[in-house]
């Protein structure tokens, strides 16, 4: 009898099979139940506690992912999809959770079964496909030409979006400020060229839209409060540079024999410090921000002549105001002519609930704006900018992509029709998984129906039973425990949405299905001894 050959380090956890890739779908469906409760407008929130005992309050399922802090491998697949459908579409990301381990869940029986992985595999490409084509056959175009139209699809998209949110009682005032917002951006909608500003403090209907760029007002000195707080046309500088004395750099040393040479020294400092504040005031500026400190002495200098400055700006903000009025960040005051200085119509600072804010409004370059939300609870306040910009990326993935279909699980009840009809009309083990997959896209309209607490076969079987007869666009209605014609309700997401979470929810099933071994090295303490500690580099000891 041969030996056995080793080949793996002693300690190497390995597990396969059949039993390996049950025990992944296992660990997906814990967190998917995690997630569940928070779908649809009925939807439950979530406290995440991290190890710094800050409480995140959320029901964006991405958010609730991100911060829990998930070990298992194949688990770690959820978390991937989520975040990807929140980065590509802003929205949709528990559905995506939901649908993905609803399939696994589908697709666990004929694995137990010895159904081979690829054969689940194919036939759920298959069905994705299929219910693709599908959505983009029955998806309703809007007409771009007319804005008054457009704008009311754009105004549904958001309200839908914001549905599921905490701050859906003023969903008609945020759906309306968020077409506002994306609809100042240029064609190519950049994002980040709108500002999300949090002032604690007031209600939820005293957030304001700035069309230009807010920021807070940084530290200043001595000084400050004798420079103007408003011009009209100013020309803006933009600097890097630190405007006040410096002090000595650490072991610096200075010999000097009398008192005379060290007088000079210092007039030196204050003469070059005075020389910078020269120039810019020559430069024509009315306003100076720069990313470095300006001291209590350039801001006296610049109140003595009627300029206002601000230090210690955030990047961010700079580069906002560049790309919004024009001009560059400089690092010299050698070359402040006025190709390199920003314009702007107004420019004022405003007290806004305890904090006072810049504001420049009417910038001419790019199209740019902020929204300064305002709240109770600094909580509250943070998932009120999460469900903005959820909404702000479907009002953008509506303006890109122009057609919409039925929420409320109206397009995975009718997906899932066409899907169960195709399935009766091919043989064999590919009609039991597309009728699988299709059973499991019931899953979002179940869950609507659970979060609201309704009772969900009979709604489903109504559901079945429209569809079967016709009933294209019929989903779950929240209000009154019944369907309803969701497209006629206005219920309307983009379609792109749906088409994201199908492709990303049968890709993960089929990775996740697709594995079957875990290979897991040993940790470093092992039976050689604990690991050496880590250095400080150069063979130096801690």
């Amino acid at each position: 009898m041969n030996a056995p050959i080793i080949l793996l380090k002693e300690g190497t956890d390995t597990s396969q099979g059949i039993p390996q890739i049950v025990s992944n779908i296992n660990a997906c469906q814990v967190i998917v139940d995690a997630v569940r409760t928070t779908l649809g407008p009925r939807g439950m929130d979530k406290m995440i506690v991290d190890k710094r005992d800050k409480a995140t309050i959320s029901n964006d399922g991405a958010t609730i992912i991100k911060l829990l802090d998930i070990v298992h491998p194949a688990a770690k697949t959820l978390v991937d999809i989520a975040r990807s459908q929140d980065a590509e579409i802003g929205d949709g990301t528990t559905s995506v959770t939901l649908l993905s381990g609803e399939l696994l869940k589908q697709m666990k029986p004929f694995v137990e079964e010895a159904v081979h992985p690829q054969i689940i595999c194919k036939s759920v490409r298959t069905a994705a496909s299929m219910a693709i084509d599908k959505i983009r056959e029955i998806e309703i175009k809007v007409k771009r030409d007319d804005p008054g139209e457009q704008r009311r699809l754009l105004e549904k998209c958001a309200a839908t979006a914001l549905s599921s949110k905490l701050i859906a009682h003023q969903q008609v005032f945020f759906a309306k400020m968020v077409v506002d917002a994306v609809m100042m951006l240029d064609e190519l909608l950049p994002v980040n060229m709108i500002g999300m500003k949090k002032v604690t403090g007031g209600g939820l209907e005293d957030t304001m839209l700035v069309e230009g760029v807010a920021f807070k007002k940084t530290f200043s000195y001595a000084g400050f409060e004798m420079q103007p707080k408003s011009y009209e046309s100013p020309l803006i500088a933009l600097l890097n540079i630190e405007l006040e004395l410096k002090s000595e750099k650490e072991n610096a040393e200075v010999r000097v024999d009398t008192v005379e040479e060290y007088q000079n020294i210092v007039d030196a400092e204050w003469n070059i410090l005075y020389q910078k504040l020269e120039k810019i005031h020559q430069s024509g500026a009315k306003v100076v921000l720069s990313k470095l400190p300006i001291g209590d002495v350039a801001t006296q200098y610049f109140a003595d002549r009627d300029l206002f400055c601000a230090g210690r700006v955030p990047e961010e903000d700079m580069k906002r105001t560049m790309k919004a009025c024009g001009g560059s960040i400089q690092t010299s005051v050698h070359n402040l002519t006025e190709d390199v200085l920003g314009k702007c119509r107004m420019f004022e600072e405003k007290q806004i609930g305890g904090e006072r804010y810049n504001l420049f409004t009417g910038c001419p370059l790019g199209k740019t704006c902020t929204i300064i939300m305002r709240g109770g609870a600094e909580q509250f306040i943070e998932e009120t900018e999460r469900s903005l910009h959820d909404a702000i990326m479907i009002v953008r993935g509506a303006l890109k992509h122009d057609s919409v279909v039925a929420g409320g699980g109206a397009i995975e009840m009718e997906l899932s029709r066409h899907l169960r009809d195709y399935s009766r009309t091919i043989a064999g083990k590919q009609q039991l998984l597309i009728a699988a997959f299709a059973k499991g896209l019931e899953v979002i309209p179940r869950q609507l129906c659970e979060n609201a607490g309704f009772d969900a076969t009979n709604i489903l079987n109504k559901l079945r039973h429209m569809h079967a007869r016709g009933g294209t666009w019929y989903g779950v209605d929240i209000d009154s425990e019944d369907i309803r014609d969701n497209y006629e309700a206005c219920v309307w997401e983009p379609s792109l949405v749906k088409v994201n979470a199908i492709t990303a929810a049968s890709e993960a099933c089929c990775l996740i299905l697709s594995v079957d071994e875990t290979i897991k090295s040993p940790s470093r303490t092992t039976n050689d001894g604990p690991a050496p500690p880590r250095g400080r580099g150069r063979g130096r000891p801690m």
